[in-house]
C-alpha cells in the first residue's frame, strides 16, 4: 500500500466457520470496499468446511470415508492437497500425526456424536495401520487399501487460515493478520513497520490469558493443548488429542505445544505431532527437523515450565519469526 500509515484505516472482518469464527485484520486506504473481500473470505472457509468436515455427512471427506476399500474416489483439489500434506507430516513424524484416527475421535465424543463405550473399546482394540500406509493417490483420485476413518481436524483449521491469507493476497492486501480460533498467520508488517504481535495462550482451562508474546512476519503459528477440549473418565480429564498407538486420548501430554511455520496448515499438524510425541521425543524431532516449537509443561506443583526450540522461542518474552529467514 503506497500511502503513509497515518492515512490508512483499520479493517477488521470476521465470520462463522468450523464451529468457531475466522478473523482478518488489515489496514486499507479510505474508501476501500470490504464487501467483496468479506464474501470471498467467507466462501473460502465455507469451501474448506464443505470438503473436509467430519461434522457434515455430505462433505467430500465423509464421502471418501464411506467409500468401500479399494474404490477410487475423486476428490477436490484442495482436499487432495491437505490429504497429501497430512500424509507427508505423518511419515515425517513417524506416525505421531495420523489423519486416520476418525474412529477414535468419534468414539471418545470429540465428533458430532457423544462418547460411546462400545466404540471406545473397538477403537482401542482395532489393529491399526497408519493413514500414510493406507491411502493411495492416482491424480485427483484416492483409494483406501485398508479400512480407515479419516479425520482432518488437526490440519483443516490451519489450512483454512492459509486460504484466508491467499484470498487477501488475491485482493492485493499484502499486510494482514488472519486467524481461526487462535491459529494465526501474519502477512508482511503492520503499517508502522513492526511485526504483528500474537499471544501464546497460557494453558489455563478457566480463563484466556497470555503466557508470552510472539512477533510474526510472513509466518504462521498454531497451538495444540489439553486445556480447551477434553472428556472426563473416572474423574480424570483426558485431552482431545489422540494417541495413534492406543486409539485413545493422550495420557500425560504436554499442557500445550506451539509451532511457528511457513504455513498454518504445517504449524497446525506439527503442533499435534509434537503434542503426541511429548517433550523428550518431540523436542528431539523438532531439533532434527529445525522446527520452531514451544512446549509448555506442568510441573508437580502446578506451575508451567516452557521448553523452547528454535529462534522464535529462544528469547523472552517476545521474539520475531519470519518464514523467509528459515
Amino acid at each position: 500500500m503506497s500511502k503513509m500509515s497515518t492515512d490508512l484505516e483499520r479493517v477488521a472482518l470476521n465470520g462463522p466457520t468450523m464451529g468457531t469464527r475466522w478473523s482478518a485484520l488489515f489496514f486499507a486506504e479510505p474508501g476501500f470496499g470490504t464487501g467483496a473481500v468479506q464474501a470471498a473470505l467467507q466462501a473460502a472457509v465455507d469451501e474448506v468446511d464443505a470438503q473436509m468436515s467430519t461434522w457434515n455427512a455430505g462433505s467430500d471427506l465423509m464421502r471418501l470415508n464411506a467409500a468401500p476399500v479399494g474404490a477410487w474416489v475423486p476428490v477436490p483439489e484442495r482436499l487432495g492437497a491437505v490429504l497429501r500434506l497430512g500424509l507427508e507430516i505423518g511419515r515425517a513424524s513417524g506416525g505421531a500425526f495420523d489423519i486416520g484416527m476418525g474412529d477414535a475421535v468419534t468414539a471418545w465424543g470429540f465428533g458430532p456424536e457423544p462418547a460411546a463405550p462400545d466404540g471406545i473399546r473397538a477403537a482401542m482394540e482395532a489393529p491399526r495401520r497408519r493413514a500414510h500406509e493406507v491411502l493411495e493417490f492416482d491424480g485427483d483420485h484416492v483409494r483406501k487399501a485398508a479400512p480407515v476413518a479419516l479425520d482432518l481436524n488437526g490440519i483443516a483449521k490451519g489450512y483454512g487460515v492459509d486460504r484466508l491469507a491467499e484470498i487477501l493476497r488475491d485482493h492485493r492486501v499484502t499486510d494482514a493478520l488472519v486467524g481461526i480460533d487462535g491459529e494465526m498467520r501474519a502477512l508482511g508488517l503492520r503499517p508502522d513497520g513492526k511485526a504483528w504481535t500474537i499471544a501464546v495462550e497460557a494453558p489455563d482451562p478457566e480463563r484466556r490469558i497470555p503466557h508470552s508474546i510472539l512477533a510474526l512476519q510472513d509466518a504462521a503459528v498454531a497451538t495444540s493443548g489439553d486445556y480447551r477440549h477434553w472428556v472426563e473418565v473416572l474423574e480424570r480429564r483426558l485431552s482431545h488429542t489422540m494417541d495413534p498407538r492406543r486409539g485413545a486420548p493422550l495420557i500425560a501430554p504436554p499442557a500445550s505445544v506451539t509451532v511457528v511455520a511457513r504455513t498454518c496448515a504445517e504449524a497446525d499438524a506439527w503442533a499435534t505431532a509434537l503434542m503426541v510425541l511429548g517433550p523428550d521425543r518431540g523436542a528431539a524431532l523438532a531439533r532434527k527437523r529445525r522446527l520452531d516449537a514451544l512446549f509448555l509443561l506442568r510441573d508437580n506443583d502446578g506451575s508451567i515450565r516452557g521448553v523452547g526450540i528454535g529462534r522464535p522461542f529462544s528469547e523472552a518474552p517476545a521474539a520475531i519469526a519470519s518464514s523467509g529467514e528459515r
